[in-house]
């Protein structure tokens, strides 16, 4: 069973930066896909970017230009690098990790880590 801890959110102003990141320990981690979740208030959780092994990328209509995702496959890190906040980025965001090149809807998943809290203001 894979460990997840998220890293990083704050508090921040629209138009500022952050970069989120996550370790996952445990398991078998060879080969997998790593990505990011989030859940704003009242709101479903949600996609929000992948990458897998070969760096292969996929990312959600509403964060593209905005988010980038990279990976650390010596520390099974995985980043978030997110520019040009908007308040409606203000979301709990949770990684994410399984066998595999793409990730799922967030309904798959049964386990989950903490998540770090992201707050954009306006």
């Amino acid at each position: 069973q894979v460990q997840l801890v998220e890293s990083g959110g704050g508090l921040v102003q629209a138009g500022g930066s952050l970069r989120l990141s996550c370790v996952a320990s445990g398991g078998d981690l060879s080969g997998d896909v790593m990505g990011w979740y989030r859940q704003a208030p009242g709101k479903r959780r949600a996609f929000v970017a992948y990458i897998n092994s070969a760096g292969r990328t996929n990312y959600a209509d509403s964060v593209k230009g905005r988010f980038t995702i990279s990976r650390d496959n010596a520390k099974n890190t995985v980043y978030l690098q997110m520019s040009s906040l908007k308040p409606e980025d203000t979301a709990v965001y949770y990684c994410q990790t399984k066998r595999g090149t793409i990730l799922p809807d967030a309904s798959w998943f049964d386990s989950w880590g903490q998540g770090t809290q992201v707050t954009v203001s306006s």
